[in-house]
């Protein structure tokens, strides 16, 4: 199971972008949550298997279609239990 954090910088609020993230991370069986920051970025937090882990980034990567993702920044973490994957305020 590997573990990352993420910073995502672009336009990525006010168009969907947590609920994609969301829908991805269900798709590919990834657990964490993700949540707006007052900066303007979105930061997420995920938990999975390796190769499902790359798809989901690589989604993350790309966002939904009114979204432009500038940078991702990742970084690996301490493992944490979730049970599922949710949308955090």
């Amino acid at each position: 199971m590997k573990c990352i954090r993420c910073l995502v910088e672009g336009r990525v609020q006010g168009v969907g972008f947590r609920y994609f993230v969301f829908r991805q991370a269900r798709r590919f069986g990834i657990v964490g949550w993700v949540r707006n920051l007052d900066n303007g970025c979105v930061e997420l937090q995920a938990a999975g298997e390796a190769d499902p882990m790359r798809e989901f980034l690589d989604q993350v990567r790309t966002g939904p279609s009114f979204s432009y993702v500038s940078r991702v920044d990742v970084r690996e973490v301490a493992a944490e239990e979730f049970d599922s994957f949710s949308i955090v305020r």
